[in-house]
């Protein structure tokens, strides 16, 4: 017998998510995959919508894509297995492990039709802008949204692709080459897993500017050097270390001062990429990317990397034993999760399991 309610942590407004009996979503189209959720993480971008929301959840008026609005079930770092599919999926059948790839741009047929899909003005997320999430124990979504996870991979490990894939996108999209120099400037997941994405591309020196203690051990057990701008100039050091500059600067933090730090912190001809999504607006003096010819360049999400990022896994990239600090059940997502990563910066990731 299939059960007809669920569990599921639900967003009503800034500082009001509530886990609450929800009935299980159903497939309405035939390119449709409902999936059984084994694990999911917890972003940075959902503690935003829960300390300061609403940023990607509509309110008001429906998403164009998945046609809600809040309250919306949270959760889009996740990874399950398909327990139905629809009678035209191909991708997948019943009983497959599957990393979600939860943009929401315009599809038809299981396929993203852009391709630069990640670029659409209509740009959603699952488990931000409705449709579902992973914050639940059943979910539903195109079959353009699901990947195979490989078995030698845990769903852990596939809840973590999401992350691991914006700082693959970030690195990939740089100008950086095997060999050149790059710092990380915040040493959260994201940053992180842009510390782990470097190294795969081959950077020889990597540094990482952090002040959380638990974060820069984190760092520098991935293998960066680390400089703590509350001990000393970030940027001098930096450029000390470096012997005039990196070749590459990744912003994570999302702090107007650290833009600045940023850009500062590259030699003459060098690049910024800005991975953050900004509460407010950031001021810089452009001749310092005029008079040296740096760059500065933005990204968003990330696109046809999720088979990277796995292939990159299998080698041992992107641990979840590096990332992990804690595991909990559903039921504590408020307290254990949300309130703990606002009030405890030692946690980094920590994964919810919505069905025991």
């Amino acid at each position: 017998m299939s059960q007809s309610s669920m569990q599921a942590a639900v967003w009503y407004a800034a500082k009001d998510l509530r886990v609450e009996q929800v009935s299980v979503p159903s497939m309405s189209d035939p390119h449709e995959v409902k999936v059984k959720v084994a694990a999911c993480g917890i972003c940075g971008s959902d503690l935003h919508e829960y300390a300061a929301g609403p940023i990607f959840i509509p309110v008001g008026k429906p998403h164009p894509i998945s046609g809600e609005q809040a309250p919306i079930i949270m959760g889009h770092e996740f990874a399950g297995e398909v327990v139905e599919v629809g009678e035209k999926v191909t991708r997948v059948k019943v009983g497959d492990r599957v990393a979600i790839e939860p943009i929401l741009s315009p599809n038809k047929d299981g396929a993203y039709q852009m391709e630069r899909y990640n670029l659409t003005p209509l740009l959603g997320f699952h488990g931000l802008s409705g449709g579902g999430g992973g914050f639940s124990e059943f979910t539903v979504m195109g079959e353009h949204m699901v990947h195979k996870l490989p078995d030698d991979l845990s769903f852990e490990q596939g809840a973590l692709v999401e992350p691991a894939a914006v700082a693959l996108h970030a690195v990939r999209q740089s100008c950086l080459k095997a060999g050149d120099s790059a710092v990380v400037f915040g040493a959260g997941p994201i940053g992180l897993m842009t510390i782990e994405a470097l190294k795969a591309a081959g950077a020889a020196q990597i540094y990482a500017v952090e002040v959380a203690p638990s974060r820069k051990a984190k760092a520098e057990a991935l293998g960066a050097i680390v400089v703590d701008p509350q001990q000393e100039d970030a940027v001098t050091k930096l450029q000390a270390l470096s012997g005039g500059g990196v070749d590459v600067a990744f912003e994570v933090t999302g702090i107007p001062d650290v833009l600045n730090q940023a850009l500062h912190s590259t030699h003459e001809g060098g690049e910024v990429v800005v991975v953050s999504i900004w509460e407010g607006e950031a001021s810089f003096q452009p001749n310092d990317l005029v008079i040296k010819e740096r760059t500065m360049k933005g990204i968003i999400a990330y696109r046809h990397v999720y088979p990277a990022v796995m292939a990159l896994m299998q080698r041992g990239y992107f641990r979840a034993e590096d990332m992990v600090t804690q595991r909990i059940p559903l039921a504590d997502i408020v307290e254990e999760g949300f309130e703990a990563l606002l009030n405890d910066k030692a946690q980094v990731k920590i994964i919810v399991t919505p069905n025991h």
